[in-house]
C-alpha cells in the first residue's frame, strides 16, 4: 500500500461503512501523534500542533485549509495563540474512513 500522505481521498458515498477497530489500529500506526476520540458517538482523528505564535499558527491553518479544499474532505480546525487543533472524521458516514488518514498523514507533512 502506498504511503497514505500519497494517496488522494476518493469520494465517500453515504452508507459507506466506518472503519472497524482492526482497520483504525493498522492505520494509525502511519499516523502517530494522532488520536482517536470519540465525541456524540462519532469516532474521530484528533491532534494539536504546536507553534511559536500565533501567525504560524494560522499559516497552518491556511495550508490545511487548501490541502482540505484540494482533497474535498474538509477538518474541523480550532486556531490559537500557539497552537492549531486539527480533527477528521467524515460526516457522510457518521465516524472514520480511509479518508481520515490519508488526510491526517497529509497534515502531518504540512507541519513537517
Amino acid at each position: 500500500m502506498a504511503k497514505l500522505a500519497e494517496m488522494k481521498c476518493m469520494p465517500c458515498q453515504v452508507g459507506a461503512p466506518t472503519l472497524n477497530e482492526d482497520e483504525i489500529a493498522i492505520l494509525q500506526h502511519d499516523v502517530p501523534g494522532w488520536e482517536v476520540v470519540e465525541y456524540e458517538g462519532v469516532k474521530r482523528l484528533k491532534r494539536t500542533f504546536s507553534f511559536k505564535n500565533f501567525a504560524e499558527a494560522l499559516a497552518f491553518t491556511d495550508a490545511v485549509g487548501k490541502m482540505a479544499e484540494e482533497q474535498g474532505h474538509h477538518p474541523r480546525i480550532v486556531t490559537e495563540w500557539g497552537a492549531v487543533t486539527v480533527t477528521w472524521w467524515t460526516h457522510k458516514i457518521g465516524g472514520l474512513h480511509q479518508n481520515d488518514f490519508i488526510a491526517a498523514a497529509k497534515t502531518d507533512q504540512l507541519y513537517e
